[in-house]
C-alpha cells in the first residue's frame, strides 16, 4: 500500500508502531497501537479536524440582543468597542439610599438595583416568548482612597479636594459588572479591581478639569482617559476599560455564560 499524503510505515520492517496526537484544549493525547500500512497524515489530520469542529461548536454562541442598562458614554463606547450593538435604558434609582461596608458589595448591590428598576418598566413575558435570548447589562463603579468609598463628587469643592488627594499619590477603582437574561431569568455578577498611582498634578491642571466639568459626572472625579489628566498617570495595575467603568474581560465573560 502506498500514501500520496504522507510516508508509508512498514510494520513488516518495524513491528507494530505506538503513535501519539498531541493533546489539544479540548482533546487528551491519544495513542494507536498501529500495524501494516498507515498513513499518518490523514489519521492525525482527521483527529484534528474534528477537535477543530468541536472548539467551533463549542466557542459559537447564539443571536442575542443586549440592552445597556447604563446612562455612561464610556461605557456605551467601551460596548461598540466590543463589537456589539445593543439598546440604552438607564435606572433611575436613590444610590445614596443604598449602603454597604465593602465597596465590592456596594457595586454589586447597585448594579442589582440598577438592573430591578430597569427590569419592572420592561415587558418581561415578551423577552420569554421570544426566540433570541435579550441580555440587561448593568454596572456601578466606586473610587477607594485610603481606604474610604468615593463616589460622584457633590459639588466642585468637593471634586477638587479629591482630585488634589490623587497627586502623586494612589487610588483603586472598584466595578461590578451584571448580566441578566431576561428570556431564561439568568442573572450573573462579579466586580474587577484596578490600583492606579499619579504623578503630582499641578493645580492649573485640577482647575481646568473642574472648569471642563466631566470629572463632576464620574466617580471619585476620577477620570484617567482625560487628556489633561492622562500625562499624571504613573501606572495602572489592570485596564483602563475598567477604570472607565466596563471591564471588556469580564463583560464578555458574563454574556458567554448569561447565554
Amino acid at each position: 500500500m502506498t500514501c500520496g499524503l504522507s510516508r508509508k510505515i512498514r510494520a513488516w520492517d518495524q513491528g507494530p508502531i505506538l503513535v501519539r496526537v498531541p493533546n489539544t484544549r479540548t482533546t487528551p493525547s491519544l495513542y494507536f497501537s498501529v500495524s501494516g500500512s498507515l498513513c499518518l497524515h490523514s489519521l492525525v489530520s482527521s483527529v484534528f479536524a474534528k477537535t477543530k469542529l468541536k472548539d467551533k461548536m463549542e466557542n459559537e454562541t447564539p443571536p442575542f440582543k443586549i440592552i445597556l442598562g447604563s446612562s455612561s458614554i464610556a461605557r456605551r463606547k467601551i460596548l461598540a468597542e466590543m463589537g456589539y450593538e445593543f439598546t440604552l435604558m438607564s435606572a433611575d434609582i436613590d444610590e445614596k439610599g443604598i449602603r454597604k461596608e465593602k465597596p465590592e458589595e456596594l457595586v454589586m448591590a447597585l448594579a442589582e438595583a440598577k438592573a430591578e428598576a430597569i427590569l419592572q418598566r420592561l415587558p418581561i413575558g415578551d423577552y420569554v416568548k421570544e426566540a433570541e435570548s435579550t441580555l440587561l447589562i448593568t454596572s456601578d463603579q466606586v473610587v477607594v482612597y485610603e481606604g474610604t468609598v468615593r463616589e460622584k463628587p457633590a459639588n466642585e469643592k468637593e471634586a477638587r479636594e479629591f482630585i488634589k488627594g490623587y497627586s502623586g499619590g494612589h487610588a483603586a477603582t472598584v466595578g461590578s459588572v451584571l448580566v441578566t437574561n431576561l428570556k431564561t431569568g439568568f442573572r450573573k455578577g462579579e466586580w474587577d479591581r484596578v490600583e492606579i498611582y499619579f504623578h503630582e498634578i499641578p493645580d492649573e491642571i485640577i482647575e481646568k478639569l473642574i472648569e471642563e466639568g466631566t470629572v463632576l459626572h464620574v466617580a471619585g472625579g476620577l477620570i484617567i482617559e482625560h487628556p489633561l489628566i492622562k500625562p499624571y498617570v504613573k501606572q495602572v495595575v489592570g485596564t483602563t476599560d475598567s477604570v472607565m467603568g466596563l471591564p471588556k474581560a469580564l463583560t464578555e465573560k458574563l454574556i458567554k455564560e448569561a447565554l
